[in-house]
């Protein structure tokens, strides 16, 4: 049966001579992969083009429930990523977060509000005239809550954000798992800005960088497996 969903693309990998393996996160039915026959060959319906990271697609589906590989019977790029493909800094930071994601959500079932927020952040990334340098930090800072272990709000006096509890607090916890200023306030800002509040937010290169391994560490401590993240090395090369 053939079903209407909008996707996000995760990954896409080479199989047999001239097909594609894509993993897509869904509105409809989460996490799926999909197997593209022909998806390699000059005049495919559904293309290489269309199934990079992050690219956002308009989908007719054939689904069959407890499937491993599903089919794709139809694609369009909605709305097309203008800027993140040919852009450097862009690009990089959506790989960057194209990585981040494909290790969270590796058993996500649908969420539509998880959906909504990495569509709506996409789109906003790729509509951004002058890319937001700590644009990355926002989005995992935010992408928590939608997983489940996002931060509490801060309270006047309390100076430490506990990684492992997902807390600000007044006293240094008794773990090395910890905030401390300036993080815990630059942490504290992102939480609670908005996307128009981005362009504002300035943190130096170095508190940039020591603020995302923190981050990733956030990470590591509420999602079973998520290894280490590579493209974050990359990423740093570009804002420098």
């Amino acid at each position: 049966m053939q079903h209407k969903t909008r996707g996000i693309v995760l990954k896409t990998t080479k199989y047999a001579e001239s097909s594609l393996v894509t993993q897509v996160f869904t509105e409809k039915f989460g996490l799926q992969s999909y197997i593209v026959n022909g998806a390699r060959k000059p005049k495919a319906k559904v293309g290489v083009s269309l199934l990079q990271p992050l690219h956002l697609l308009d989908m007719v589906v054939y689904h069959r429930e407890n499937a491993s590989l599903q089919r794709i019977a139809d694609a369009r790029q909605m709305p097309p990523l203008r800027s993140i493909p040919h852009d450097t800094i862009k690009r990089t930071v959506a790989l960057f977060l194209n990585e981040v994601l494909y290790k969270s959500l590796r058993q996500q079932s649908a969420d539509e509000p998880l959906f909504n927020y990495l569509f709506n952040a996409i789109s906003w990334w790729d509509t951004l005239e002058q890319p937001a340098p700590n644009f990355h930090l926002f989005f995992l800072i935010k992408l928590s809550r939608y997983l489940g272990f996002g931060p509490t709000l801060p309270k006047l006096g309390q100076s430490f954000f506990d990684l492992k509890d997902g807390v600000f607090c007044p006293s240094l916890p008794a773990h090395k798992w910890v905030l401390q200023n300036p993080h815990t306030t630059y942490f504290a800002n992102l939480l609670t800005c908005t996307f128009e509040d981005l362009s504002t937010f300035h943190i130096s290169l170095v508190e940039r960088r020591s603020l995302l391994e923190k981050i990733l560490d956030f990470y590591r401590l509420h999602i079973d497996h998520l290894g280490e993240i590579h493209s974050h090395e990359v990423l740093e090369e570009v804002f420098r």
